[in-house]
């Protein structure tokens, strides 16, 4: 788990063509994704790339990871599960997914452009012509000391990808089929919590907040109001200009 340190993301709504500031605490989030060789050591799956992530897992089987990790390490989990709803403790300093105001502020680690670095020296893409994701670790980090933010695999978030659509949950990063337009710090795209897809993944985070259904740039009470307004949020936030 590498720390990262409070910081500020600005995000914009282009359906209401608004801007917010998330302003974050500090948080902890994974060096890597979560691996086929961890997911089958808590969870009992197969696992035939061991250090390749965890991908075919959809975001109902992360959340239930991440309270298997919390249990395996003695901590109080982050989330309670009843059946298809999942309720976020987020006084909890269990497993989570990360936030997507924390995912992109770990993404770009102080950078403003689309992409941390050049893309063949720090992610895996369809430039490549892979058939499936690589090893965790091969290419360049960003400058927190994260590997695969961008590329390899998409990773779940937190996050809903658009209250008004429904329950589809948002993954960020793109993977190793995408072209280097939708490897950016910026792009988000989501499916349904129980979709499971070759290319999404997840990476763990850690962090406490004060509060109750409300932490790190989400609300329920946002996405309450957001279900109930007229129109799709055709992207819903994203990184200001990029």
């Amino acid at each position: 788990m590498a720390r990262i340190p409070g910081g500020s993301v600005t995000l914009e709504d282009p359906r209401r063509k608004a801007r917010r500031v998330v302003r974050l605490e500090p948080f902890a989030i994974a060096t890597f994704a979560v691996t086929e060789e961890l997911l089958a050591e808590l969870l009992g799956v197969p696992s035939r790339h061991p250090r390749r992530p965890a991908v075919g897992v959809s975001w109902q089987r992360a959340i239930r990871f991440c309270n298997a990790l919390s249990e395996w390490e003695g901590l109080d989990p982050a989330y309670a599960v009843d059946a298809e709803e999942v309720r976020w403790h987020v006084d909890s300093d269990g497993y989570r997914l990360p936030t997507e105001a924390e995912w992109e502020l770990a993404c770009r680690a102080g950078s403003a452009a689309p992409q941390y670095g050049p893309l063949p020296e720090i992610a895996w893409t369809a430039a490549d012509g892979l058939r499936s994701p690589q090893d965790v670790g091969g290419r360049m980090p960003n400058l927190f000391g994260l590997f695969d933010m961008l590329g390899n695999a998409n990773e779940w978030c937190w996050d809903l990808l658009d209250p008004a659509r429904g329950e589809e949950r948002v993954f960020r990063g793109g993977g190793f089929s995408d072209s280097a337009w939708n490897v950016r710090a910026s792009v988000r795209r989501g499916a349904g919590p129980r979709s499971r897809h070759d290319d999404v993944g997840f990476r763990v985070a850690r962090g406490g907040f004060d509060g109750q259904d409300a932490a790190q740039g989400w609300s329920a009470a946002r996405d309450e109001i957001n279900a109930i307004e007229d129109g799709p949020i055709l992207t819903g936030w994203r990184a200001s200009g990029r």
